[in-house]
């Protein structure tokens, strides 16, 4: 042991090589312990609405108008603090309005750089002069640095400032400075970005999402259901690159895969006309707003219809294949009585409100025809093939997980699934039973295999994993008891529609469950918290966020413009600084172009969940405890260098 612990000391001298590199890590390290806690910032259930997902990135969740009241809230009107702030979220923009407005834009430029620099100051001053410099912009890192850092060798302060803002202006820089100071106290209003699933579907923009979290400087994301399934199909997993197509179809957004991704439907657009050319597809309406043409919609009704059939045909192989998921109730197409139109579901016959199923042999129902196999044959292919996919796919594997544990905060998507009496629930997976903590941990072990796995057989458990997480009951991303697509595109009577959710939801506010669950996952202390994606909040018939007296949050709140009807607003965040945790309760956002020219932030209701008397420093956070091992470790390499164990290399 003693062995161990001398050689682990010779590589940490190779980082600290003299008592006195040692020493001045120590001082610096234990400097930072004092500094405020970083600010955290919690956004959820995204859904791919880039503008709304964007913006609320830009503002911080109200965390730069926090910051601006901070510095000039007894000084600047609201409306000159409102314009300041838009001017931050959108600097580009914001200057071509003010040009073909301002008649005085030295004297513009001037009032506004000295405002910037004292908002920039402002959020600077909690983290180290070292972490400040990494967040500098490249061409003015320099300047921006002496303007933000006070001199104390300079005697006349107020000329020497004023001398380099003179020189900005006069040198035509200032609009390019402008930009990089306002894309500065983005960067460090917030210190790190908690994604908690669900970037995916639905909305637009996701993969535009996935660009712009790729260049965050500081972020990790819970995966959920809708990520786990894009992953699956970025692997080739055919039933979820068929769920992939027909949610895309189905919300309008054949962009993403087409225009985003380039990944060519062509073989399936010329499949469906030829297939269901004489089918209205009526079933098969589209959601979301289109702009297409009457003969583009029938175009993607038919393909909405021959992914969806393709993808109950591949559910059903995948199923029998894979007993042990207990799912086999969801293949349908052997309950069809296709000569009457019906199929048979527990002890009732319902009618089918579309009949025509050219592709189905009734002998063999879930045997894709000729026809099928090639186009899935060709997006398998294209699929595994798509570069940009496939990098985002590995972001997401790099950055993400199934729950993550920061500063006393659990993190996760759905639900941790419970039996009806509150306990956790024994879920098998490939011939193993898990509960809690160690389910999530196996499953998310499977998804990496199906990334990296060199064993064939493991790989494929890993990409049969992936579908299983996105639709299976027992799953912690989906928690329900079905997911009922066949029954929303064939029947009528909504009880078939009913997806039951797991017993977890009805816990919430269960103090002795969500007890159980901190101690499951390890989590000790007063100040901690369950914050939980997925399922929406219904703001509107009064339902709150805050469960459990404020130990569990669920900040889903319709980011997507498909919930917002029901959820009466677009989305919760969540920010947790130093002083405490605020929730925000979002107003829909309209756009960007609104925002810039009407300065209209998206309102927000801010509910202050906890606030601490004293402002919590780095030294109570997770990075603070490493900070802490990393001092113990320096002061025993002081020891080992002060008793001759080791020798300074000077």
């Amino acid at each position: 042991m003693e062995n161990m612990k001398i050689r682990y000391l010779e590589t940490l001298a190779e980082l600290y090589p003299t008592i006195a590199k040692a020493s001045s890590e120590i001082i610096n390290l234990q400097a930072i312990l004092n500094l405020p806690k970083g600010t955290e910032h919690f956004l959820t259930d995204i859904h791919g609405e880039y503008e709304a997902f964007s913006h609320v990135l830009k503002n911080g969740s109200g965390s730069v108008r926090r910051k601006i009241k901070e510095v000039f809230g007894h000084t600047l009107s609201e409306r000159e603090q409102r314009a300041l702030a838009t001017l931050i979220y959108y600097p580009k923009e914001k200057m071509d309005l003010v040009r073909k407005q301002e008649p005085n834009m030295e004297e513009w430029y001037k009032i506004t750089l000295y405002r910037l620099i004292e908002v920039c100051k402002n959020t600077a001053s909690k983290y180290t002069r070292s972490k400040v410099r990494k967040a500098l912009p490249e061409d003015f890192a320099y300047v921006i640095e002496e303007l933000i850092t006070e001199r104390s060798d300079i005697t006349d302060k107020e000329s020497y400032y004023e001398q380099i803002i003179h020189t900005i202006i006069e040198i035509g820089c200032a609009e390019k400075f402008i930009v990089d100071l306002s894309e500065l106290i983005q960067r460090l209003v917030v210190d790190h970005l908690h994604v908690l699933g669900d970037i995916y579907d639905r909305g637009p923009g996701p993969h535009k999402i996935m660009d712009v979290l790729e260049n965050y400087h500081s972020v990790d994301i819970q995966w959920g259901n809708h990520d786990i399934v894009w992953m699956g199909a970025a692997t080739g997993q055919a039933c979820c690159i068929a769920t992939v197509i027909r949610n895309c179809v189905r919300y309008s957004n054949l962009d993403i895969l087409e225009d985003g991704y380039g990944i060519n439907l062509l073989p399936l657009a010329t499949f469906a006309m030829t297939c269901y050319k004489d089918d209205p597809c009526s079933c098969f309406r589209i959601k979301g707003h289109s702009d297409a043409n009457p003969e583009e919609q029938a175009l993607n009704m038919k393909m909405y219809k021959a992914i969806s059939i393709i993808q109950f045909k591949l559910e059903g192989q995948l199923v029998k294949k894979r007993k042990e998921f207990k799912m086999e109730d969801r293949a349908l197409l052997e309950h069809i009585n296709y000569q009457e139109g019906t199929i048979r579901l527990g002890e009732k016959t319902y009618q089918l409100l579309d009949k025509n199923f050219p592709t189905i042999d009734p002998e063999n129902p879930y045997e894709l025809s000729p026809e099928e196999a090639e186009v899935m044959e060709r997006l398998i292919f294209a699929f595994e093939n798509c570069e940009k996919l496939q990098r985002h796919m590995r972001f997401l594997l790099k950055k993400g997980s199934l729950y993550k544990i920061y500063n006393r905060n659990l993190l996760y998507h759905g639900c941790v699934p419970l039996n009806e009496d509150g306990s956790f629930k024994e879920v098998e997976v490939y011939g193993s039973s898990y509960k809690g903590k160690a389910l999530y941990d196996i499953l998310e072990t499977y998804v990496r295999k199906a990334f990296v796995a060199i064993d064939k057989e493991e790989k494929e458990k890993g990409k049969d994993i992936l579908w299983f997480i996105w639709a299976a009951p027992s799953s912690p991303l989906f928690g329900k008891d079905k997911m009922a697509t066949f029954e929303r595109c064939f029947l009528a009577e909504k009880e078939t529609h009913e997806e039951k959710k797991n017993p977890y939801y009805r816990f919430l506010e269960n103090d002795q469950v969500v007890e159980n669950i901190f101690k499951e996952f390890g989590i000790t202390g007063d100040c901690r918290h369950i914050v939980n994606g997925h399922v929406p909040v219904h703001h509107t018939e009064g339902e709150s966020p805050i469960k459990c007296g404020g130990k569990l949050l669920i900040i889903d709140g319709g980011f997507s413009k498909a919930y917002q009807k029901v959820t009466g607003i677009a989305g919760y965040t969540l920010i947790y600084n130093s002083w405490g945790m605020i929730l925000a309760a979002h107003e829909p956002f309209t756009s960007a172009q609104d925002a810039i020219t009407k300065e209209s932030d998206i309102l927000s209701a801010s509910i202050l969940i906890k606030k601490t008397t004293e402002r919590k420093t780095v030294a109570e956070t997770d990075n603070g405890l490493k900070i802490k091992e990393r001092i113990a470790e320096l002061q025993e390499l002081l020891k080992a260098y002060r008793d001759g164990l080791l020798i300074e290399k000077l």
